[in-house]
């Protein structure tokens, strides 16, 4: 189990919409967010998005963070994953969940553990909080989380459930 869990956004978020977020809790017993990702769901919470409350989840701690000039001049990158990345460099051995296409480019090039939503999904599987992947998938889907067909595809082949591709 890593002790430095540090989640961005997107996977609180879509993990919520789809009933699952507790999954987090399962596998990591606690997580940290710095304080942008609180301010991202309050502000999807204020444009009529179904977002997660984090003061009703004490297995999250929030963190004040103070963000790298390397990382302020990436100018396409988000608060939120700023913020994560910026977490990440004071962290020891941290794992980042995130999705942010940018964001995970550059935590690979800090060498940072990371993985997203699709694999917190994966890791519950393999460790028995969840069954199938695929009903997941699809509820992700209608809630707009975007996977590509090839991914699904080797998520699904991972999760050892490429047989029931429909």
């Amino acid at each position: 189990m890593h002790r430095n869990v540090i989640v961005n956004t997107s996977p609180l978020f879509y993990l919520h919409r789809v009933g699952y977020i507790n999954l987090l809790e399962k596998l990591y017993a606690e997580i940290v967010i710095p304080e942008a990702v609180v301010v991202e769901l309050k502000e999807g919470e204020l444009a009529g998005e179904d977002t997660p409350k984090i003061e009703e989840y004490n297995w999250i701690k929030i963190k004040k963070v103070t963000i790298p000039a390397f990382i302020k001049i990436i100018s396409d990158l988000g608060y939120g994953e700023a913020e994560v990345l910026a977490l990440g460099c004071e962290e020891f051995e941290p794992l980042l969940i995130m999705d942010d296409t940018l964001g995970r480019k550059i935590a690979k090039l800090q060498s940072f553990k990371l993985t997203g939503t699709a694999g917190v999904l994966l890791r519950s599987k393999k460790e028995g909080y969840i069954a199938e992947i695929k009903p997941m998938i699809e509820r992700l889907k209608e809630v707009g989380f975007y996977l590509s067909d090839e991914l699904i595809a080797e998520i699904l082949k991972i999760a050892g459930e490429s047989e029931n591709l429909a």
